[in-house]
């Protein structure tokens, strides 16, 4: 890719090292490169043990029962979107599984090189809401030749990630619709010329999260956003968020501008979220380190895979804080890699990060309540060989307290995941075959980090292990993972789903092998972890088994599927964002499936119960470079949702990829500026016609 005058680009260290159609593009400005450096991970602690027999076996694990049954309730309006993007849903556990109102007939693969969205036959699509499209009353339309810092900070942003949607009236016409902005990439954004001060700017005001209002005729007529509506806002590099819990305030977070270490500047790198039970939303800062400059000697800087290099975006030579070898700044990179929560019902509130829940690249934090009444939160840590994490509240959720509620997460136990598997070692091979008794299975224990306010590792305080999480969590042995992701909570059948996208690093040399819940070498394709809890959700032991390891059976003969037959599912791979629908199906949204596939990305459907658990069918497939997030499936309303984020990553800004969402029909002339640039957009896919 040329080097473009008067703006850096970054090198693409993984150019001719990606895997069919997975863009270099992305690696350098989503992760920072982080599949062409060092495994973070260098810890030699021996955490899996195969066991031959478990004190807890799958057959022992015991259901939920109806302990996520819940309803939240804003005025009048009952707030009851699916399960998997919020934690409750009236009656859902209670209703058990039955047949979907959402039918339809699964679109065959659509081959990676296809610059369009495809959906089921007797569905269409739209745009919600595009990058660059004006939020409030004085905010200018986009205007692809001559954006500005200024109008940006007034527009909807870049690469929408995490989505949900809200309802806020009584007859579910008008809603507020939350997303997060993960990375940008200029290359694609901004024409030749631009100022690099002023492109760096843009850059930085298309970061952050937005809310916006929807509004709709009725529950049949397709959503629209309301510009100028009073809820509206945009979360950019300088709102301030309160850091709570027990690391606020500690020396570790301390800076220059912020002495006193509980207001941080901005959000950055994130990812996927959840939504809770009392209608906030929770977002993960995930690959934060890319943003600031380090020493990169520490123990520390290594670990969260902070180094002395420019960053592909430069921010440093704007803003002292992302070079924390300047003085009073040391710190500034702890204050990246929480988990956000945002109150998007009240413009005027402030967002907050939650120490008590771990510092990591969090991809997201899904929240369930359990039947003891204490909220628990899921969270993967997205890197190769990383861990899984589960926080529980110290105090217990109240039914219609919303205020009481919005404290449960700052203060709690954290716990980090050991798996261990109940076959023999030398039949987990590293071929992904199943081992002899027909399942990759066993049980797991959930190691304290902190537990009533006090540390559990050995040489460590609770604030150290809440700021260098990954380091506490390697002193007491958990399971190194294959990349977990999402990690949803059914509030079904109480099990936890564990996305685990992908790991080419592992069996190679000097790198963990293939175990029992990470079973395939140089795992392209991803598989996904089924865990019981023992008791409810805040139980200490649990078992597992994969429901699926991914892949294209016609390619991979080791992809399997619950043991639904191989060759009747849709070829699925690198599942990353997950949801459930209001009957309990679970869907998967992927990125990187052209990495082993060579097909678009896509959103699936997979059946858990029942005689088909297992089967997966495509629902859609993404254009040209892009990657599915953020699924909302409102199956009641026939409806789903995704944000499709980096469309056409792989080109120029004079030789685009991608012209989605604003495609010319044939025939038909240009509007200004439509089908030049590919948009990043949330968009809805509905049956029949507008």
């Amino acid at each position: 890719m040329p080097e473009r005058p008067g703006r850096p680009f970054p090198l693409l260290p993984m150019l001719g090292h990606t895997k069919g159609k997975r863009s270099p593009v992305t690696c350098a400005l989503k992760c920072d490169n982080a599949c062409s450096g060092e495994v973070c991970n260098t810890s030699s602690n021996a955490y899996f043990r195969d066991i031959a027999s478990a004190t807890l076996s799958r057959r022992s694990a015991l259901g939920l029962g109806a302990a996520g049954a819940l309803a939240v309730v804003f005025g009048n309006a009952a707030l009851t979107g699916t399960e998997g993007n919020g934690a409750s849903l009236a009656g859902a556990a209670k209703a058990g599984f039955g047949p979907s109102k959402l039918q339809f007939t699964a679109i065959a693969p659509v081959d990676a090189a296809v610059d369009a969205l495809t959906v089921p036959a007797g569905f269409t699509w739209q745009p919600v809401i595009r990058w660059g499209d004006p939020l409030f009353a004085d905010a200018p339309d986009f205007d692809v030749d001559h954006q500005s810092a200024a109008a940006q900070a007034r527009q909807f942003g870049y690469n929408n990630d995490y989505t949900d949607i809200l309802p806020i009236d009584a007859k579910n016409r008008r809603a507020v619709l939350f997303t997060n902005h993960e990375y940008t990439n200029e290359n694609i954004m901004l024409p030749a010329g631009f100022d690099p001060a002023e492109a760096r700017a843009i850059g930085r005001a298309a970061h952050g999260l937005t809310v916006v209002e929807l509004e709709r005729q009725n529950t049949t007529k397709p959503w629209t956003y309301v510009k100028g509506a009073p809820r509206n806002r945009r979360f950019l590099t300088d709102t301030a968020y309160t850091l709570t819990g027990p690391a606020a305030g500690s020396a570790l977070v301390r800076t220059a501008a912020d002495p006193a270490g509980r207001t941080i500047r901005g959000t950055l790198g994130n990812c996927s979220g959840g939504t809770t039970p009392w209608g906030t939303i929770l977002s993960g800062e995930e690959n934060f380190n890319g943003y600031f400059v380090a020493a990169g000697t520490s123990a520390a800087d290594k670990r969260y895979g902070l180094t002395n290099k420019p960053t592909a975006r430069q921010w440093e030579l704007d803003d002292p804080r992302f070079d924390t070898r300047n003085p009073g700044f040391g710190n500034e990179a702890n204050r990246f890699g929480w988990i956000v929560e945002v109150d998007p019902l009240d413009p005027t509130s402030t967002p907050r990060k939650h120490s008590a829940m771990g510092r990591f690249k969090h991809e997201g934090a899904n929240v369930i309540v359990a039947a003891s009444g204490h909220v628990v939160a899921y969270m993967g840590d997205d890197e190769r060989f990383d861990y899984l994490y589960k926080f529980v509240s110290r105090d217990t959720y109240r039914e219609g307290d919303r205020a009481h509620n919005m404290t449960l997460l700052t203060e709690g136990d954290l716990y980090v995941a050991r798996f261990s598997g109940d076959s023999p070692a030398a039949e987990i091979d590293g071929s992904g075959a199943l081992p002899a008794d027909g399942a990759f299975d066993g049980a797991g224990e959930w190691l304290p980090l902190v537990v009533g306010g006090q540390s559990k590792v050995p040489g460590m305080s609770v604030e150290e292990v809440l700021v260098y999480t990954r380091l506490a969590a390697d002193k007491v042995g958990p399971t190194k993972m294959d990349r977990c992701e999402d990690v949803q909570p059914s509030l079904h059948t109480g099990k936890v789903y564990v996305v685990c996208t992908n790991n080419t690093d592992r069996g190679k040399a000097g790198k963990e092998g293939p175990t029992e819940v990470n079973p395939r070498a140089i795992n392209r394709d991803g598989h996904i972890v089924e865990i019981s809890e023992t008791g409810d959700q805040a139980s200490t032991t649990f078992t597992w088994n994969l429901l699926m390891v991914c892949g294209d059976p016609a390619r991979n003969p080791s992809a399997y599927f619950a043991g639904f037959p191989a060759s009747q599912v849709s070829p699925i791979s690198c599942p990353d964002n997950v949801a459930f629908d209001s009957v309990g199906n679970l869907w998967i949204s992927t990125d990187g499936a052209p990495s082993s596939t060579g097909y678009a990305d896509g959103l699936f459907k997979v059946t858990l119960d029942g005689p088909e658990r297992g089967r997966v069918e495509q629902f859609l497939a993404v254009p040209r470079d892009a990657e599915t997030c953020g699924p909302v499936i409102h199956d009641d309303e026939r409806r789903v949702f995704v944000a499709v984020q980096h469309p056409g990553e792989e080109g120029t800004f004079a030789n685009q990829h991608s012209a989605f969402p604003d495609y010319v029909p044939a025939g038909a002339a240009p509007k200004p500026g439509q089908a030049r640039i590919p948009r990043p957009s949330v968009v809805q896919v509905f049956r029949g016609g507008n």
